[in-house]
């Protein structure tokens, strides 16, 4: 189980450390594709259909889980705990949705032309905080503008020490900026708009072939916006002994759920809050906020301290709160979607 074409899947002990004695002749699988009815597995060796386990349903696994199954069967056994996990919630759903698994990295993509948002940008950065994995800004299509360091310098300013990569998704080096990431065993995954150059940049790291290419599309020449390309998420073996995880465009990323991850990306509003005068502060208008403070310094912007206060609202409101009695709790949405 610790063979070198699973390692070069992800495998590591920290999923070796799961095994027991019972699993003793159970193959480790990792999980490439999502059907609505069945999953698609690889297990170093080839490509496997299986079925989700009695009493589970396919919404249960993300692209990137590890499982244990029968050799030769077509059903999933049991499956691995998971080292991270990214999800959202989705608009009207009380369950979660699943996005990727076991990610070490996560590349948020974005262009530099009209796609380029900062509060998106922050969406992500929050929701990957929260699930415990590294990011890395990648900007794409550098070689559309004259100064693509505007663009670094804003998204670097973003969140404290965040890697910030420019490239051309299409160009020969992108390997080599994105390989600091995509050494032997470690999973990447592409998260993003539609249009910005994920499915190309897919396609440059995988080195596919032609035949086995992800379809790219154009941008609509109007907005900059992309049309979806990929539709479903799946798990690739790519250069240099990674995989890399591709997703399907968002056109909507709710905050839920991610109280840390807000705390990390607005680390300097969380570092000033317990200098406020009052424990509550809001940072609005009270006597002594230190936050006020350092926007009337010059040492952090308004624009910044309105958008902490816009994700921090909606995360509250987004984030169920468990009511009812002790031991039968349920989720209780305290209030509305954004």
């Amino acid at each position: 189980m610790t063979s070198a074409p699973l390692h070069g899947l992800g495998w590591s002990g920290f999923f070796a450390a799961q095994l027991a004695p019972d699993d003793a002749g159970l193959v480790p699988a990792r999980i490439a594709r999502v059907h609505r009815s069945r999953l698609m597995a690889e297990t170093g060796t080839g490509q496997v259909r299986l079925d989700p386990p009695a009493h589970a349903s396919t919404t249960d696994f993300a692209v990137g889980d590890w499982v244990l199954m029968e050799p030769g069967g077509e059903v999933v056994v049991r499956r691995l705990e998971r080292h991270t996990l990214l999800q959202r919630r989705t608009e009207g759903a009380q369950a979660r949705q699943l996005i990727a698994a076991n990610v070490d990295t996560m590349f948020i993509v974005t262009s530099c032309n009209e796609d380029f948002n900062l509060a998106r940008l922050e969406r992500y950065l929050a929701l990957v905080n929260e699930a415990g994995i590294n990011a890395v800004i990648v900007l794409t299509k550098i070689d559309q503008v004259d100064d693509a360091g505007h663009y670094r310098a804003q998204a670097e300013a973003l969140q404290r020490d965040l890697p910030v990569v420019l490239l051309n998704a299409k160009g020969p080096d992108a390997v080599e900026r994105l390989s600091p990431w995509c050494g032997p065993g470690q999973t990447v995954a592409l998260v993003g708009s539609s249009g910005v150059g994920k499915s190309t940049l897919l396609n440059t790291l995988a080195d596919k072939a032609p035949a086995e290419a992800q379809l790219t599309r154009s941008i609509r020449e109007g907005d900059a916006k992309g049309r979806h390309t990929t539709t479903s998420r799946s798990l690739h073996a790519i250069a240099g002994g990674a995989c890399v995880i591709d997703t399907p465009g968002m056109r909507t990323l709710h905050v839920s759920d991610a109280g840390a991850g807000l705390d990390i990306l607005f680390a300097e509003i969380t570092d000033l809050a317990p200098m406020c005068r009052f424990r509550d502060c809001t940072h609005a208008h009270e006597p002594g906020c230190a936050v006020q403070a350092a926007v009337a310094a010059g040492e952090l912007t308004a624009e910044r301290l309105d958008r902490w206060r816009k994700l921090r609202v909606e995360n509250r409101a987004n984030t169920p709160v468990l009511s009812g009695p002790r031991g039968n709790k349920t989720p209780d949405m305290r209030g509305k979607r954004r």
